[in-house]
Order: structure tokens, then sequence, then C-alpha cells
């Protein structure tokens, strides 16, 4: 009789499962998907119960066949792929793809790759979830429709290759409205003033004025400020009153998939896409000689912050060890789930807290060992005990009319912060030593100090800031955030600045057209709304069917409104508040082949057209074209001069032999490039790869320490690395056979795999 077959969803579990499993079982990998709605038409009859006509993923047919032909007599199969929705998707297209009569199919979740955890699975398997899948089914269906059907519009409308999402176009909003929010920001001045003091004993310390006449204090001018300092200047200071307090500080949870993209990013410096590849490396296997592959964290897409009670107990025991009783809880720490839907999985922890980071270094990738790291001591850090912080308020008295306050905190356990302290903003007030006093104690005044502020406008997205608003908005999941980040930004709606999100201004354009035709579709409370309902799919509380119905009816009415009333920025253009300097007539904003210009609407009687720009309040300013100009150096192949022009791919120097001469030069800034993050392959190269353009404008990947190093390619590298042969990296390329894929650079190895196409993202 044949063995048993467990299927999983990558090529390098496999290698983990058989240290434990032994030779029992066969085992075999799906590599992802290996089914999908097809490329090329909507795939969903929405007449017939929006019914989807899934078929084979071409890239996987030989995995399909292997499947097959593993498979061969055996009577039963473990589906054992991810232990989430889409995971159960993979499960149930792997399913039909070897259904036999009296094969029967097993669904075991695998929470973490070690002996245990592979045991228990086995041990207890169940049937797979077919609300799980209704609700990975009504997810797609949801972005198929609103991807293949309004990215056409936008073809239509703005440019060619550019997508909308049910999900990336909600994350571009909000960006662009805070981007609104500072350019509409008007600064108001305030003052604050306060006190160098000093008591009968050191330390001199430094109180704020908190209250004037026994209101909050507010000095919004230097007048103002400056007569509240003469007064000071002949006042008294006498000590009011003395608060002591100790607060108890308690340790944070164990790390959800957002929290730990967000640390990620704020402490380590990852982008949240790097900081899932990474994961999923611990999750799926290190070698740290024990005899072959072990998984060292839990799965890490979980909305949970759950953990197993001897999990707890384990790093309970290892706190009394390592760090003594007073460290150690009597009995473990669990804490509550927000959101009771989410808690499939535990929290984000290590397998084993006796794999220390220490004693795992030397087994791991740098970037491994930072986020292992991260992941270790935040979960040892939730089982140890409260920190106890004193701290001490001073109240002071100047005339009856001016009440200061100064407060200052000292550290009497630190408890779990030893480990893992929380990363908190903290003031010079908060943190100075403050002097024992008495109250009705006199102080000397040694300074008055008046400075002068200005409100600031709200901050700019980072990485963290973003995936933090759209956990708290409800858009999207924890295991989509670094899609969806990625995506916006391929697309050109946004540039990563300084670690700053800031629209471009096609970001702009899209997104304006998108809430004046879809303004339910793009908003955030709708979205979030809709995360619910999918998760009421997955509790069997909702029918998948009766979800896109009520979503449908109502997307199609505003989807055919769209295409009769849409404002097309290739024909008519979005309106300005500039004129014409030619003519006089309005002057809107087009989008071309070669990007966004200005255009005068008395076209063709007046043919004006200009590249502009916007300051920093938003407003557009026209940029006068470069004519040749004055010679900037001979020509390095004939000798004549060479000067500097504008074209369609922005300024260039060219020989003024032209036509018999053509050379040319890009004088694009080196700076101007953009960084993928990848770093470069070449070994001893620090580098990153960045984007550039070729004389000719095509753009191109080369390292960021050009001319030392020479590596360049036409595809754009990723930062992931290859599940064979272990290149560093991946490349995407885009063909009308296969449409977008990922493919390993390594010719020898032959490694490519399927992108779903991001319009549906």
């Amino acid at each position: 009789m044949a063995k048993p077959l467990i299927i999983v969803e990558s090529p390098t579990k496999i290698k983990t499962l058989k240290k434990y499993i032994g030779k029992d079982y066969n085992v075999a990998a799906s590599a992802g998907h290996i089914r999908d709605l097809p490329v090329k038409n909507l795939g969903i009859d929405v007449d017939d119960n929006f019914k989807a006509q899934y078929v084979n993923i071409k890239d996987k047919s030989k995995i399909i066949s292997n499947l097959k032909k593993t498979a061969g007599d055996t009577d039963e199969i473990f589906l054992a792929p991810d232990p989430d929705r889409e995971g159960e998707a993979i499960a149930f297209h792997i399913m039909e793809i070897l259904k036999k009569k009296d094969r029967k199919f097993h669904r075991v979740l695998i929470h973490e790759l070690t002996k245990k955890g592979i045991t228990e699975a086995l041990s207890h398997p169940t049937q797979p979830d077919a609300d799980k899948y209704d609700a990975q089914q009504a997810r797609r269906k949801l972005d198929r429709l609103v991807g293949y059907q309004i990215s056409p519009l936008l073809w239509q409308k703005v440019q060619r290759g550019l997508s909308a999402g049910r999900v990336q176009s909600v994350a571009v909003k909000i960006i662009c409205d805070r981007e609104r929010e500072i350019r509409a920001f008007k600064p108001e001045e305030y003052w604050t003033i306060t006190a160098d003091l000093e008591a009968a004993n050191p330390p001199v310390f430094n109180a704020a004025l908190i209250k004037i006449s026994g209101k909050k204090a507010k000095v919004t001018n230097g007048e103002q400020a400056h007569d509240i300092v003469a007064d000071l200047e002949k006042a008294r200071f006498i000590v009011l009153e003395i608060k002591n307090k100790t607060i108890k500080r308690n340790p944070l949870p164990p790390f959800i998939t957002s929290k730990l993209q967000q640390d990620a990013i704020n402490r380590l410096r990852f982008s949240a896409k790097k900081t899932m590849v990474v994961a999923q490396q611990l999750y799926e296997g290190i070698e740290i000689g024990s005899g072959g592959p072990e998984g060292l964290i839990t799965y890490m897409r979980t909305d949970s912050t759950r953990i197993a009670p001897e999990a707890a107990q384990e790093a309970l025991d290892l706190i009394r060890h390592s760090f003594g009783d007073a460290y150690a809880l009597d009995a473990p720490r669990f804490f509550k789930n927000k959101n009771k839907a989410q808690d499939a999985h535990e929290a984000v922890r290590p397998t084993s807290v006796y794999n220390t980071p220490e004693k795992l270094k030397s087994f791991l990738s740098p970037d491994q060992f930072k986020l292992y790291d991260l992941i270790w001591k935040r979960f040892v850090a939730s089982q140890m005990a409260q920190a106890l912080i004193d701290q001490k308020s001073i109240l002071i008295e100047a005339t009856a009319k001016y009440l200061f306050s100064v407060s200052g905190s000292t550290t009497r356990f630190d408890g779990f912060m030893r480990l893992y302290e929380t990363q908190e903003k903290k003031s010079e007030t908060d943190i100075q030593s403050l002097p024992p006093v008495e109250p009705k104690e006199q102080l000397t005044t040694l300074k008055i100090n008046h400075d002068q502020h200005f409100t600031k406008p709200p901050p700019r997205f980072s990485e963290a800031s973003l995936v933090k608003e759209l956990e708290k908005n409800g858009i999207g999941r924890p295991s989509t955030y670094a899609s969806i980040i990625a995506v916006i930004q391929d697309k050109g709606y946004v540039d990563l600045i300084n670690r700053y999100f800031t629209p471009s201004e096609l970001g702009f354009i899209v997104n304006d057209l998108l809430v004046g035709a879809f303004p339910n579709l793009l908003d955030i409370s709708f979205t979030a709304q809709m995360e619910t309902n999918l998760d009421d799919v997955e509790q069997g509380k909702l029918n998948e069917v009766d979800l896109l119905k009520t979503f449908y009816s109502e997307f199609k009415n505003t989807l055919d409104n769209a295409k009769d009333n849409m404002v097309s920025v290739k024909g008519v253009g979005i309106e300005t508040d500039i004129k014409c300097p030619l003519c006089g007539k309005p002057v809107n904003i087009k989008i071309g082949k070669n990007g966004h210009f200005l255009a005068c609407t008395g076209y063709p009687e007046c043919s004006f057209t200009s590249n502009y720009t916007r300051d920093e309040k938003g407003n557009i300013d026209i940029v006068e074209k470069i004519q040749a100009s004055e010679p900037i150096k001979d020509c390095p192949e004939c000798g004549k001069p060479m000067v500097l022009k504008e074209g369609k791919f922005g300024l260039f120097v060219a020989c003024t032999g032209y036509p018999e001469c053509k050379h040319t030069e890009s004088v694009a800034q080196e700076n101007s490039s953009k960084d993928t993050g990848v770093p470069c392959p070449e070994k001893g190269c620090n580098g990153t790869i960045v984007e550039k353009h070729s004389k000719r404008g095509k753009i191109f990947y080369g390292c960021s320490k050009y001319p030392d190093c020479t590596f360049a390619t036409w595809d754009k590298p990723v930062n992931e690395s290859c599940p064979e042969c272990g290149s560093p990296y991946l490349l995407e390329k885009e063909t009308k056979r296969d449409g977008k894929i990922l493919k390993c650079p390594n010719r020898s190895c032959g490694f490519k795999k399927s992108i779903l196409p991001v319009s549906e993202k």
C-alpha cells in the first residue's frame, strides 16, 4: 500500500518535515497557488451567483504533474499549506486536482515546524474548512471585480498600465489626504516659559509654566511672553505641593504580524516586505546543528496575542534561571485579543525559548538574527515581572498668578525592561533628576527662559505609521500590508523619500478621479466594514454569495456612471487656476505617454505646453523650457561644442554637430535614482541596486557604487531569495505568455513563479 502523502505550500519546508516524520510519509510541495482566475478575462460569472472560472496556472504544470505522480495510488493525503485563508484555498484546489474514488483528504494545520508542532498536527487532522475557503473566495472575487473593471477605465481616461484596487486605492487615498492636510496647514505661533531653579540641595532643575490665573497657560506672542517674564523675574518661587507615586509598567504582548512589521521597521530599518520574507525563513526552518532544519518561530501571519500555556511556562523557567526569581511571575501572563475572530493562530513567538539568540547567532544570517532576537526578546519579556517607576512631581507657585510644574522619574526595578524596553519619546523634563524639597520651601531663581515655537503640520506616513494606520482603520489584513505598500510604490502613486511617503502627481490625479467616481469604494469605513464582512463569512455568519450580491449591485451602477462621466485626463484634462502665458486661456493638466504636463485649452489655435512643479503648498509653477545654452564642453566623439537641451526624458547634453554627430549624455543627478532596497549581489560590494535611465530613457537597474561596481540588469530585482538555488534576489519580468513573474537570475536554476495581477491587490 502506498505511503500517505503530505503536501505543503513551500518547497523549503520539505526538508524540515522529513527530519521529523522519517520514512512514514511522502512529502511534496505546491509552491504556492496552483489554480487561479484566468489572466485575460474576468473569470467570474456575475449572473450565475458569481461562479468562478478557475484554471491551472501555466507555470505550475510541472508541479501539478509531480503532485499527481507522487500521489500515485495513495489513499490518504494530508493537506498542509499555511494555516490561513490563502492556505485553505490552496488545499481546496489541490483536492480538486487530486480527487479520486476512495481517496481521503485531511487538513493539517502546522503552526510551528518543530517535532512537537508537526506531530500534533498529524495526530489531530481536521476537515478542510469550507467557511474559510469561502472567505478567501469572496476576497479574491471582490478584488478581481474591482481591479479588472476599474483599471481599464483608468487606462482609457488616464494612461495604460495603471491599476486600481479595493484596498490599495484606499491606502493611496490615506497618503494623499495626509499630504493635503500638510499643504493646508497654517502654523500658529506659541511661546513656552520655563524657569531654571535651585533648591537648598542640588541638582538645578527646570520647571515649566502650566497655568496663569488658574487657567491653562497659553502664550501666543512675544509681547505677552516678555510681560510674563518681567513679572516672573520679580517673583518668589515657592514649593506648593509634592506628589510621589510608583507606576507599575506592564510588558507588551508578544508580536502579532502588524506589530512585528512596525517594530522591525522602526528598530531594524527593515521594510514590511523584508520583515515578512525573513520571518518566513525563520518559520520554515533553519539548520541549527540539530541534524536538519528546524522551525524557529511560530506562524508569522496572525492577529492573535494568544500563546500556548506550555510556551509561557517554559519562558518562566528560563527567566528564573537567567534573571532570578524577582524577574519571574508566579503564574504565566496571558493577553486578551481585541478581535476573537482572529484567534486561529498563536502570537509570533520562538518555538523554544531555549534557542536563545546568542546560541543561534552563528547559524543565522545577520538579518535573520536581528529579527529572531526581536521576536525572542519581546516574547520572553511578556512573561517577566512589571517594571516599577518612581515618579515625583513638584508644583511651584510664583505669586498667586503663575503655577509651574516639574516631573522626574527613576526606575526602582527594571523588570521586563531589562530585556525589552518600549520605545517611548521622553522630554528632557521627564528624565531630569529632582532635588529633595519641602512644601513652602523658597527656591532660588537662576534664569527665566522664553522660547518661540510654531505648531507643526501632521507628519507624513512612514512605512511603520502607514501599517499602524491601516491596522487602526481595519484596512486590509496584516498579511497583505507588505504587498499593498509594494504595489502603490511600484505603480508610481507614492514615493518613499527619506523614509516617508509622499504622493506623486500621478497618485494625486488617479486618487482624485477615483474618489470622485467611486466615493463609497474609497471610503475608509466602507472598506473596513468589508473586512469585517469577510471575517463573518469565515465564521459562517454570512453567505459568500450574499456578500458579493450586496456589493456588486451598487458597484455596477457606480461603474457604469463612471464610464460616462469620469473626466478624461487624456482629453479634457484636470482644471487648474493657471492662465496660458501666450493666449490667456485656462491651462489644464494632461497626461501623455511621457508623463503629466500643462497644456492650453485653446489647442489647436494655441499649442502652449509646459512641464510644471508644485511648491510645498501644492501651488503649480510653470517650468520654463530650456533652450540650447552656452557650450558646456567639447564632444568626445567629434570635438564640437555640446549644449544643454530638454527632451521628453528630461535634461541632456547634446552635440551641436547633430545630425552628423548624434552623441548625447545624461545629466540626471545621482541622487534621483530610486533605491530598490536590494543589496548588490556582487561579492565584496556594499552598494544597493537603484533604478536608472539609459541615454534613450529606458529604465534599467544598476549598483549605487558605479563606477566602482558595474553590476546592471534590465529586469527589476526583488529582495526575495530563490527557494531552489539560494540566489539572494529574484528578477521581476512580464511577458505576454506568462504575465508577470518572478524569475531566478541563475540560468542553471530555472525557478520562476507567477505574480497575481497587481490590479487585483
